[in-house]
């Protein structure tokens, strides 16, 4: 297996596990390791913490050190001096909204499973013509949720995504019941009010109904 097959397999394992990727952005390093101690409290397992702050780069540092249990990757990564950061700092997955030619590059060299992102058939197809069968869909509502992800399912089966953007409690179940998605993605669980006045128990809480939803689709 080349290298960029087995990050592949790792990114498809990693998020078929996750079910629920919690999408976080955070102002402060402590803040960050408060969110991810009640994220994981509440049961969830995987944290794509956005690349949208200044302390991005060192509260995924942090967050691999002290709470190891966590998968916790960079989200938002836009060009390639992110990826080699992302690297430095800790992080065990990569996460894009879409790609250029040169992320595109560094992603698929880099030894981190990754999740680009992409917005049409044309972006899938193309992303699999690269080696890459693991796409983050986003912005998945916006795109036509459940009913867009069903029509690509036929003839793109063998593209595997992690749905993202305009996803909540209410609609998780419905795009994790279908076939070609792996997880969803979202920062329902960690509103910005929540955030802001350390409202852990909330987020804990809330973190526990999004593992549920999880576990409810996959037990059938």
């Amino acid at each position: 297996m080349n290298g960029l097959a087995e990050t592949q397999s790792r990114a498809e394992a990693l998020l078929r596990a996750a079910g629920v990727l919690c999408v976080l952005t955070v102002d402060s390093v402590q803040q960050a390791l408060s969110c991810a101690r009640a994220l994981a409290d509440g049961g969830l397992t995987a944290i794509e913490l956005t690349l949208r702050t200044p302390v991005a780069i060192d509260a995924i540092a942090a967050i691999r050190h002290d709470l190891p249990q966590l998968a916790i990757g960079a989200g938002t990564v836009l060009e390639p001096a992110q990826v080699a950061a992302v690297e430095a700092a800790g992080g065990q997955f990569l996460v894009s909204p879409g790609v250029s030619p040169a992320l595109l590059d560094a992603l698929a060299a880099s030894p981190l499973p990754s999740v680009p992102g992409a917005a049409t058939p044309s972006e899938l197809m193309a992303l699999h013509a690269r080696g890459f069968h693991v796409a983050k869909w986003f912005p998945a509502a916006m795109l036509g949720g459940v009913a867009m992800l069903k029509a690509i399912q036929g003839p793109l089966p063998q593209m595997k995504l992690c749905a993202n953007g305009g996803i909540d409690a209410a609609s998780a179940a419905d795009y994790l019941a279908l076939p070609n998605v792996l997880c969803v993605g979202g920062s329902w669980m960690v509103p910005k009010d929540w955030l802001a006045a350390g409202a852990w128990d909330k987020v804990s809480a809330a973190a526990k109904d999004a593992a549920g939803i999880a576990m409810r689709v996959r037990n059938g």
